[in-house]
């Protein structure tokens, strides 16, 4: 195999060791967990300020004034009306003085205002009126079991989507007592609602055991790689790095044990 650079070596280790920080938190709150903490937390700051500052500031803000001069606060811009944004924005900076706070409510209720405006039809569509449409979609009796079993094309999914609405509409329906049939009907829908929690939640930590996996597994290629494409200058810093590492686990284990036995 061919042999590690060092910027790759230090790298790899240097994502094992914020791997194993973060596992840290298994054991307590420990400093290391703080780190790594606190690295991504920075780190995604940054990095969501340089996005900002190039897919928003520069494209939408500067390049449309850039006909215009600086020194001129960009006024003679054949496009000056685009000030009007930025002065909201710069608006929004005086939260910072007990003075001047109040100038920043101004920004912030325009931008309210607006972003609500925009979400609110945007949420009916998404998680309404859509769903309202897949749930009333006419039952394709000609294909009732479909080519598999539960084919979302088939009559029967469809049949059971639209059954499983009703009844979930009718368990949340308290101006009757759930009595008789009613009772019948909502007890149906109390399932179809934990089948669909369950669905939710099962999906969730999949998706949370998946990124365990990635990072089982990445553990497992860094002790590969690492001792195997090192090179030779580069196995006393590898042998250095596993005894950092061991000597952290064994002081927090005596730390523990010391603990344990002055309670005790």
């Amino acid at each position: 195999m061919e042999a590690m650079s060092l910027g790759t070596f230090l790298w790899t280790t240097l994502g094992a060791f914020l791997t194993l920080s973060t596992f840290s938190f298994l054991y307590k709150d420990s400093p290391f967990y703080k780190f790594a903490e606190h690295l991504v937390v920075g780190v995604s700051a940054g990095y969501f300020v340089i996005i900002l500052w190039h897919n928003g500031l520069q494209p939408i803000l500067f390049d449309r004034l850039n006909d215009g001069d600086w020194y001129f606060l960009w006024v003679n811009s054949m496009r000056w009306w685009y000030l009007i944004p930025a002065l909201l924005g710069i608006m929004m900076w005086t939260r910072f003085s007990r003075k001047w706070s109040w100038i920043s409510r101004w920004p912030i209720a325009l931008y309210m205002g607006i972003a609500t405006g925009v979400s609110v039809p945007l949420v009916m569509r998404n998680n309404v009126n859509i769903q309202l449409y897949s749930s009333m979609r006419v039952v394709e009796w000609g294909n009732f079991f479909g080519g598999s079993l539960l084919n979302p094309a088939s009559g029967l999914s469809q049949l059971i989507i639209f059954c499983g609405t009703i009844a979930a509409l009718f368990y949340f329906y308290f101006s009757k007592e759930h009595t008789g049939a009613f009772k019948g009907v909502a007890r149906f829908g109390i399932w179809i609602l934990m089948i669909g929690f369950g669905a939710s939640f099962g999906y969730t930590v999949m998706g949370r055991i998946s990124l365990l996996v990635q990072r089982i597994q990445y553990l497992g290629d860094w002790t590969g790689t690492a001792w195997s494409g090192v090179s030779g200058s580069f196995t006393l810093l590898w042998i250095i790095t596993i005894g950092i590492f061991g000597a952290l686990a064994a002081y927090e284990i005596f730390r523990f044990v010391s603990r344990r036995g002055t309670e005790s």
